[in-house]
């Protein structure tokens, strides 16, 4: 998995499992958002064709995710909220450079590192679950997590050198650690 600064404290647990409707609301909403984000990448830069097929093949799985997940809801008799901005994914978002080949690569990386942290936190819910259906369904969520993180890294590779991948990926990944350390833990995906 990608080098993530810090962890995630086993106390964020606690937030998830004190209220799961509620982190099983914002689950839903992280994948639906993330959906939109494949999408926007292949309106936003047409003329990338390496990243046209893999991100409409990402939009569509992270909305099968969101499918799921909402299925998970329905079961439980809630409703989705109106859409709530994410202080962690808007605090990596503001530091993406302006400029067209900067910004591309940030995007990129930063789509990479929100999967990273996704799938980091979903293997925690997953391995705390007690259902071993609903435990299996994370299990598979988490797996398509790390496949998506990869993604994000190797299509960044495509276009832009390995050493000016990893020095932005290691200039985010301090920016992603000082925002994970100043968040309250929620019940929440980020």
């Amino acid at each position: 998995m990608l080098d993530l600064r810090v962890a995630t404290p086993v106390k964020w647990l606690d937030a998830v499992f004190s209220d799961f409707d509620a982190f099983l609301l914002d689950h839903a909403a992280c994948e639906r958002k993330a959906s939109a984000t494949g999408m926007s990448f292949v309106v936003k830069y047409p003329d990338r064709v390496k990243l046209i097929d893999p991100m409409i093949a990402f939009a569509r799985e992270e909305l099968e995710h969101f499918h799921i997940v909402y299925k998970l809801i329905a079961e439980r008799g809630l409703r989705m909220p109106h859409d709530e901005k994410d202080a962690y994914v808007n605090g990596l978002r503001e530091r993406c450079r302006l400029g067209t080949e900067h910004l591309l690569l940030d995007r990129l990386l930063v789509a990479g590192i929100v999967e990273a942290r996704g799938c980091e936190r979903l293997g925690m819910v997953t391995e705390a679950l007690t259902d071993p259906d609903l435990r299996d369904i994370y299990l598979d969520l988490t797996r398509a997590e790390s496949r998506h993180h990869a993604l994000f890294f190797r299509l960044s590779r495509e276009y832009f050198g390995e050493t000016e991948v990893q020095e932005r990926a290691d200039e985010l990944l301090d920016v992603e650690a000082e925002i994970v350390e100043r968040l309250p833990h929620r019940s929440a995906v980020h």
